[in-house]
């Protein structure tokens, strides 16, 4: 069944910007936790940012000036105060939607606000989803190759082995996601931790040697550097744009570790050792133009120590890619919820945290576009080219609805908003628009993967409205039907039937249907219809509603936060305590199964009606997802044209 939207539920403090973490860990161990997962991805950046951004600056003369390494320097540590730390960890921090971050929960709360008027709210927040894949699949590759190529520093004899190597590593990481990341998480912090302290020691060294370089943390030098480069200036912040990626996954597992744990992590721990090691490798180079080859790796002495770095650099990358794999399943999770896409298959992998899943068909998909990736571009500086649209473009997408949160949901004035928001929403608008310049490099890969997505989301959710709609002009109504059979009922046998449906005012198809063939009703009736909350949680005091429509008919509805894997005999529990006799060993579950099939005029032209035929036909079961039995459940087929 596609569940609609729900009804938006009231707005709580944590809507209004208040909310902590669903969690009761010690603030030490969210502390620790948060280092691991939320800032892998942007931990590993300095393995390729700085090579990239200066090799970017240094044109076609190919040896950097002093003038380029200090404009670059400066321009990636203030990249990294006013884009991460002011516009995430400041101000996004506090547009959570009871808790929770994230593209999509901010695409809720924005619409949640903004009430009738969602629709471009809604194509917001599929244009991020869809482009937050992008990176999922950009990350891996480009992270765990960047970390194996260390390896030519180490002897030149391991080169021809970095591709396959790498190709092995992100099999073996697919492969254990089935079993769960709580364990490996655990491993997480502490290697995180050891990996920001070893990359800001290795920087002081060549900071006291080359001092000049702190002359970067003057933010003249970066503007100075993008007015006397031009065209140059601009293509080089596209590479520097490199070192704040992973920002997004920050705002995106706030619900893990709340906003203190995060915050604090950033400005204590991961801030100054990012800082530390893009000056050590500014002043590595400034020392020897030559190390712009591999600056971050000649931090660090020949020989045993460059290789223990390698293997620390590839155990970083891994967790990296761990972070937005999660985050790809945690997206999903909540587009399916919110009826943007199919219904895939969600197992649990944690019996205490509900937010450990595992997507079988979304890590299927996800191992075969990182490793035709690896294959395809081959070096980290090519792939480098490919990653930055997606991350910019959802940040840009960010800061749009985060303007419409300010306004709305924390009562700003517009003018207020804006001036607010205006600031960074240019500087992500300029990002952007450096790293368009790479699409024929390999910035094609994030924009074809997302475009992909937002004609699939789009095709979902539009079609099943269409769906819907079709359904609703056929169906009877159901009070009428009820009075009907309360009137002239059929022939009653025991026990208690459960009708899902998506729409409680007509009556269900599979009702229709069982009435027509098997001319038999059941002591007990009840419509059970399953909604979909804005919020990310739905308190089980609110999870159950229950109506009597008459003596032996009742309505049933269920209602489930998008963050929420529904269960539903679980949830029916809940409705014995409000006085419904439930039994599930005497209660049987119908469901109708819709075979769809093209219609000669629909809403939407051919192929995206082959497209949303197709999708349904890949969903997973009804039975499986709600988690009802399978041997209490009746399936009824019903053909439907769209």
């Amino acid at each position: 069944m596609t569940s609609d939207v729900a009804v938006p539920a009231p707005e709580t403090a944590a809507a209004n910007g208040h909310g902590d973490a669903h969690t009761t860990a010690g603030f030490g161990a969210l502390t620790l936790g948060s280092i691991g997962v939320v800032y892998g991805d942007i931990g590993t950046s300095p393995l390729y940012a700085f090579r990239e951004a200066v090799t970017a600056a240094s044109g076609a003369e190919g040896t950097p000036t002093t003038a380029a390494i200090l404009g670059v320097v400066s321009l990636i540590l203030w990249a990294l105060i006013v884009v991460v730390t002011l516009k995430y960890v400041v101000i996004l921090l506090r547009a959570d939607n009871n808790g929770e971050g994230g593209t999509l929960a901010l695409m809720a709360l924005a619409q949640r606000a903004v009430g009738a008027g969602g629709a471009t709210i809604v194509l917001l927040g599929i244009i991020s989803g869809a482009l937050f894949y992008g990176d999922a699949v950009i990350t891996p590759a480009l992270s765990v190759l960047s970390a194996i190529e260390g390896m030519k520093d180490v002897t030149l004899t391991f080169e021809p082995y970095i591709v396959p190597l790498t190709v092995v590593i992100l099999v073996c990481l697919f492969a254990v996601q089935s079993r769960g990341t709580a364990r490996v998480a655990a491993f997480f912090g502490p290697v995180m931790c050891v990996w920001f302290a070893v990359i800001a020691v290795a920087a002081v060294h060549p900071i006291i040697r080359q001092p000049q370089v702190l002359l970067a943390l003057n933010p003249l030098y970066a503007v100075s550097f993008m007015i006397h480069h031009g065209i140059i200036g601009f293509v080089t912040l596209g590479a520097v744009f490199l070192a704040v990626t992973g920002a997004e996954a920050l705002y995106a597992d706030l619900g893990h570790f709340g906003k203190r744990p995060i915050q604090t992590a950033w400005l204590f721990i991961v801030l100054p050792s990012l800082a530390l090691n893009y000056l050590g490798q500014g002043a590595l180079v400034l020392a020897d133009p030559a190390a712009i080859e591999s600056p971050f790796f000649q931090l660090f002495p020949q020989g045993w120590i460059r290789g223990g770095m390698v293997v620390l650099a590839t155990a970083a990358t891994v967790i990296a890619s761990q972070a937005v794999i999660t985050g790809a399943y945690s997206l999903t999770r909540q587009a399916i919820q919110l009826g943007l896409l199919p219904r895939f298959e969600i197992r649990h992998t944690s019996e205490t945290h509900s937010g450990q899943i595992f997507i079988p068909r979304i890590n299927q998909l996800l191992l075969v576009a990182v490793v035709l990736l690896v294959l395809l571009f081959r070096s980290s500086s090519a792939l480098a080219s490919a990653y930055g649209i997606s991350v910019t473009g959802t940040m840009v997408v960010t800061a749009m609805m985060g303007f419409v949160v300010i306004w709305k949901v924390w009562r700003w004035s517009p003018f207020a908003a804006a001036a607010l928001i205006a600031p960074f929403l240019f500087l992500d608008l300029t990002f952007l628009a450096a790293n368009l310049l790479k699409v024929f490099e390999g910035g094609w890969v994030p924009l074809a993967l997302g475009s992909l997505m937002i004609i699939m989301m789009y095709t979902w959710r539009r079609g099943s409205r269409l769906l819907f709609e079709k359904s609703r002009k056929l169906e009877f109504p159901l009070a009428d039907l009820v009075a009907m059979l309360e009137k002239r009922p059929p022939q009653r046998v025991p026990g208690t039937a459960v009708f899902l449906t998506s729409d409680p005012l007509s009556a269900p198809t599979a009702l229709m249907h069982s009435l027509k063939h098997y001319k038999v009703l059941h002591e007990k009736n009840v419509i059970l219809t399953i909604e979909t909350a804005q919020t990310p949680r739905i308190d089980p005091a609110e999870r159950v509603k229950l109506e009597q429509v008459s003596p032996t008919f009742s309505k049933v509805t269920l209602k489930f936060g998008f963050m929420e894997s529904p269960n539903v005999p679980k949830a029916l529990a809940i409705a014995r305590k409000l006085g419904w006799q439930f039994d599930i060993m005497s209660t049987s579950f119908f469901l109708s199964r819709r075979a769809l099939k093209p219609a000669a005029h629909s809403g939407m032209p051919r192929w995206q009606d082959r497209l949303f035929i197709s999708l349904s036909r890949s969903a997973n079961d009804a039975t499986d997802y709600f988690q009802i039995p399978s041997g209490r459940v009746v399936e009824v087929g019903t053909q439907v044209t769209i």
